[in-house]
């Protein structure tokens, strides 16, 4: 089970794209004050179809911030740019097919030890659940086939971003996102994160902070889901038995 310690350091982002406004837009702000520091971030960019175009679109977006970019996808040996990274981000899109490309290019447990390093870590929609235990919060279809649903286990929770909450006057007859996630917490142990949109969770120092205009919700297992607050720290909610064995002072 991961840990939630003083040396990882992780920004995990509901969205990419807020209404409104443009491609990390709403996250910038945090994104240059996670990074300080930083001048090369090195992508991931398999849960997308077309690899090129969409590092080619990070890479003009960071450029913006002051910061270059390399893909793995466009290296002879993505172990080895993930080993000499300063930073890694992992962009949005199905999270099958993200998982997939991160375990058929080997880069899955160089990630795990260099976030484990404290090398900074920022993950957007699917790139913030592949942080997760497993892919089992995601809204996406299989599209493709993972060689397993264990994640990169970055965070000891789960997140479900662009979370929605039940609309009292919609018609529709499906599953909400809350009972969607009570399905998942019959089968399983792992709190999970109702990350709304233009929310994001700041790792560090033992902390995860809430950050962004609203509240989160949060789903344990045989209890009632309660509302936090942005600005709150959120571990003693996602992980009490590490706060218990004294792993968050």
């Amino acid at each position: 089970m991961p840990t939630i310690d003083r040396i990882r350091r992780l920004l995990l982002i509901s969205n990419s794209t807020l209404y409104g406004s443009g491609y990390l837009d709403h996250a910038e702000a945090e994104i240059r004050t996670f990074l300080t520091g930083t001048r090369h971030v090195v992508f991931v960019p398999f849960a997308l179809y077309d690899r090129t175009a969409y590092a080619a679109k990070v890479r003009q977006r960071l450029k913006a911030m002051g910061l270059e970019l390399t893909s793995v996808h466009d290296v002879s040996n993505p172990r080895r740019a993930i080993g000499n990274a300063e930073a890694i981000l992992v962009g949005g899109g199905n999270t099958f097919r993200l998982l997939k490309g991160i375990y058929d290019c080997g880069v899955r447990e160089r990630i795990r030890e260099k976030v484990a390093d404290g090398t900074p870590y920022i993950g957007s929609s699917a790139g913030s659940i592949v942080a997760c235990p497993s892919l089992k919060t995601t809204k996406d279809m299989p599209i493709v086939q993972p060689e397993s649903f264990e994640a990169l286990g970055l965070v000891p929770f789960q997140i479900s971003p662009h979370y929605l909450d039940p609309d009292p006057s919609s018609t529709h007859m499906g599953e909400t996102q809350e009972e969607r996630i009570a399905q998942f917490l019959e089968e399983n142990e792992e709190a999970v994160v109702g990350l709304r949109e233009g929310s994001m969770l700041r790792v560090g120092d033992g902390a995860v902070t809430l950050i962004g205009p609203h509240a989160a919700r949060i789903f344990r297992r045989g209890e009632h889901p309660v509302e936090v607050p942005s600005g709150e720290d959120l571990a003693p909610l996602v992980s009490p038995s590490l706060c218990a064995r004294g792993v968050l002072v």
